[in-house]
């Protein structure tokens, strides 16, 4: 199995028969999207690179559609959201929890717009939902407006992760840039070659968050 093409680095190591796994599955699958991207990935090419038959996939998910929000809960399972700073105060829970929603989708940057397009609604992330509501409204934010204050650091931290991992996997080479000196190089084509697409979060997330702080217009 080492020597097949379809089989990348760091795909886990598959359980024995017949202890096949949903969890195992998510996995595997997203080391393949890892390496092949997301339009190369099928249910039968993740059966080749495991080493099942290709249809055994479909004892622990109906479809593409169910395994790709396996997928997107192995994702989130990487956050490690027990270890987040619970007792400190909510903005810096929040702050610790966009980061690494940030670095994680960036680990994986062609399976960004898989997790950008689904809910998900695996019992860790509901309970982390529920914790994370927990805290505002014991530091003060009535839950309404924790839930906002949640979507727009989640939308945010998601948007940003999507523009950098397109610029990562080619688009940023391919675009044609003014050149210096060039009739078309104006300011915005001068800023953007002191800046890189990925300097800003902290900016950004840092302005959000002293944003939250302000009372409502």
């Amino acid at each position: 199995m080492t020597d097949d093409p379809d089989r990348p680095d760091g795909l886990p190591e598959p359980p024995m028969r017949p202890t096949l796994t949903r969890e195992y599955l998510a996995t595997a699958a997203l080391a393949l999207i890892d390496a092949h991207g997301l339009r190369k990935f099928s249910m039968r090419r993740l059966g080749t690179a495991v080493g099942f038959d290709p249809m055994a996939a479909y004892r622990h998910y109906d479809d593409q559609e169910a395994l790709f929000d396996g997928v997107a809960e192995a994702m989130f399972a990487e956050l490690d959201v027990d270890t987040l700073p619970w007792e400190r105060p909510w903005q810096h829970v929040a702050r610790d929890y966009s980061l690494r929603l940030r670095d994680m989708l960036l680990r994986h940057p062609h399976a960004v717009p898989l997790f950008a397009t689904r809910p998900v609604r695996s019992p860790a992330s509901i309970d982390t939902g529920v914790r994370m509501l927990t805290k505002l409204r014991d530091d003060g934010i009535p839950p309404p407006q924790a839930l906002r204050v949640i979507r727009c650091l989640r939308e945010f931290t998601i948007g940003h992760a999507l523009a950098v991992s397109v610029d990562r996997l080619g688009a940023g080479r391919r675009s044609r840039k003014p050149r210096p000196g060039g009739p078309a190089y104006n300011l915005l084509a001068e800023a953007a070659d002191a800046t890189a697409v990925d300097d800003h979060f902290d900016v950004g997330l840092t302005a959000m968050l002293r944003g939250f702080d302000q009372p409502a217009p």
